[in-house]
């Protein structure tokens, strides 16, 4: 199987920098397992979106799967109160 290419979208850094850095190297590491299996077991699919959301203790990382590009493009991290919030 081949690896998927992670992006982020732009937002996400300032996502990351309001983060503590213990989470912060958790969550870089989840998203690095991406690239292996995107649809890794945990790996729940949005509703009504082709969004899909791992959990990473208190946070969430929202992503999108582009299968034809093999790219992983990373939407979103934040505490799960408020991930889910309008994109």
């Amino acid at each position: 199987m081949e690896k998927y290419k992670i992006t982020f979208k732009k937002s996400v850094a300032k996502d990351l920098s309001a983060l503590p850095k213990v989470d912060i190297k958790k969550i870089l590491s989840k998203i690095d397992s991406l690239a292996e299996n995107p649809r890794t077991e945990g790996a729940i699919k949005l509703s009504g979106q082709d969004l899909y959301r791992i959990r990473q203790g208190l946070y969430r990382i929202i992503y999108e799967i582009k299968d034809s590009k093999v790219v992983v493009h990373v939407i979103k991290v934040g505490h799960r109160s408020d991930v889910y919030k309008p994109i």
